[in-house]
């Protein structure tokens, strides 16, 4: 509760229904958890269907969006708060900064660039927070099953795979999250 969630995701509107019902839901279940909503400030997508299902359960979102990208038709326009950052780089240092957790939903090139930096940033101790991936239609395992080369081959520790949970449910997410006991990690890069 009272928790500020980054939601990574995509904005294409072109992907499989499941996936919208995916994003609404959580929208709804942060709303009615009364955390936050921090996220990359689409309208469409996945990203606009999590940020307007957190609004039609009363709650409230921030959007973080590049200057280039604050266009109409673009830009969620009803975010409670919008940040209008210089570039991307500026925008994930807001978020990954002004969040106490991620949750990664499906999502293209830019989803995975944020939730690479994200598990990166935590394995080099610059924050400790909780990481979630919601893998519905096993989404992310043709990634994770690289992350298991990754460690298998020794390109990186087997406690590596501690940095993020990888869960398929919305609740259980919002459970972690609510009960998350950072770790102390042994230096892991």
């Amino acid at each position: 509760m009272d928790k500020v969630i980054c939601v990574y995701s995509s904005s294409s509107d072109f992907i499989d229904k499941s996936y919208f019902d995916l994003a609404s839901e959580l929208g709804r279940a942060i709303a009615v958890n009364r955390d936050i909503l921090l996220y990359g400030a689409g309208m469409t997508g996945l990203m606009g269907a999590t940020a307007k299902a957190v609004h039609a359960k009363g709650g409230k979102v921030i959007g973080v969006i590049p200057e280039r990208l604050n266009q109409k038709g673009i830009v969620y326009e009803k975010c409670d708060e919008l940040i209008v950052t210089r570039d991307m780089s500026e925008r994930k240092s807001f978020m990954e900064s002004n969040s106490h957790a991620f949750i990664a939903l499906p999502g293209g090139f830019g989803t995975l660039d944020e939730l690479l930096e994200t598990i990166t940033l935590k394995q080099l101790k610059y924050h400790n927070k909780p990481i979630v991936l919601l893998n519905t239609n096993n989404f992310y395992d043709p990634i994770l099953n690289q992350f298991d080369c990754i460690i298998d081959q020794c390109f990186a520790h087997q406690e590596s795979n501690m940095l993020y949970r990888v869960l398929s449910d919305v609740n259980e997410a919002l459970d972690y999250i609510d009960t998350y006991k950072p770790t102390e990690f042994e230096d892991i890069q």
